[in-house]
């Protein structure tokens, strides 16, 4: 299942060793909680970006993509659901 949204907001959620997650809230979304995949886009070098969807969280009614990669506002993605929560 695939789908077109815009990157609406996104927050450091933590960083560890080195390493953060990010989470990225769209203005539409086909991800469920619980569920995984990919966000593509196109940065302005031109260069295609994957960003693997670790989970799907909700908090306070909306929901959010957990990332490794951050994404800039306003970025245009293409969500594909791989795995769908039961």
């Amino acid at each position: 299942m695939s789908f077109t949204a815009v990157v609406m907001d996104i927050v450091e959620e933590r960083r560890e060793a080195g390493r953060q997650r990010w989470l990225v809230q769209l203005d539409r979304t086909e991800f469920r909680p619980g569920d995984a995949g990919m966000l593509e886009a196109v940065a302005r070098s031109g260069a295609r970006l994957e960003v693997p969807v670790l989970s799907v969280v909700e908090h306070e009614g909306e929901l959010w993509h957990q990332v490794e990669k951050p994404l800039l506002q306003e970025t245009v993605v293409t969500g594909h659901v791989l795995t769908a929560s039961p």
